[in-house]
C-alpha cells in the first residue's frame, strides 16, 4: 500500500481504521491535521485525538496547503496520515480558494508521493440533497475531491459501522 483513501460517514470508524493501518507500517508516523481549533469543542476533540495517537506520532497542522505539504513530507520510511479531506474542503471554501485547482493539485501530489500516504474523508453524498446552495456546493466539492483522490489512490476502503469494505 502506497496510497490509501479511507471513506465513510461520521463516526463510521474511518479515522481509527486509518490510524491502525498507518501504525501497521514501519517508519515514522506523521499525522497531517486539517482541523482548526475554532471553538472549545474542537479544541477538546483535537487534544483527545493527539492523546490517542501516542508518542510514535508527530503532528503537522495543515489547514489549507495540503498540495504543498504532501510532496515535502512524503518519503520512504515515513507514513503520512491526512485527516481529514472533508474539513480541508470546508477550510478552502471559507478561504475562498479555487476548489477545482486545489483538488487537482492534491490529486497530483498524492499520485506522485514518494512514501505511503493515507487520507481520510467523509462520504457526504449519501443523504438527502441539501436545501441551500452553500451546502450543495460543499457536497459537490467533497464528492469531486473524493473521486479525484480515489483515482490517485492504490486502495480505497469504505467504512460503515466500523467495518471496512474494499472499493479499490
Amino acid at each position: 500500500m502506497t496510497r490509501l483513501l479511507v471513506l465513510g460517514g461520521a463516526r463510521s470508524g474511518k479515522s481509527r481504521y486509518a490510524q491502525a493501518r498507518a501504525e501497521s507500517l514501519p517508519g515514522d508516523l506523521v499525522y497531517v491535521a486539517t482541523a482548526q481549533p475554532l471553538d472549545a469543542e474542537m479544541e477538546d476533540r483535537i487534544a483527545r485525538h493527539r492523546a490517542d495517537r501516542g508518542p510514535r506520532w508527530s503532528t503537522l497542522d495543515v489547514p489549507l496547503d495540503l498540495p504543498a505539504a504532501v510532496p515535502i513530507q512524503a518519503r520512504p520510511g515515513r507514513v503520512l496520515l491526512v485527516d481529514c479531506l472533508t474539513l480541508w474542503t470546508s477550510n478552502l471554501m471559507f478561504a475562498e480558494r479555487d476548489l477545482d485547482a486545489e483538488t487537482e493539485a492534491l490529486a497530483h501530489a498524492v499520485a506522485q508521493a514518494a512514501g505511503p500516504v493515507i487520507l481520510v474523508a467523509n462520504e457526504v453524498g449519501l443523504g438527502i440533497v441539501p436545501d441551500n446552495a452553500l451546502a450543495r456546493r460543499f457536497r459537490d466539492a467533497a464528492g469531486r475531491l473524493n473521486q479525484a483522490i480515489a483515482a490517485a489512490a492504490d486502495e480505497v476502503q469504505f467504512l460503515a459501522a466500523g467495518l471496512p469494505l474494499r472499493l479499490k
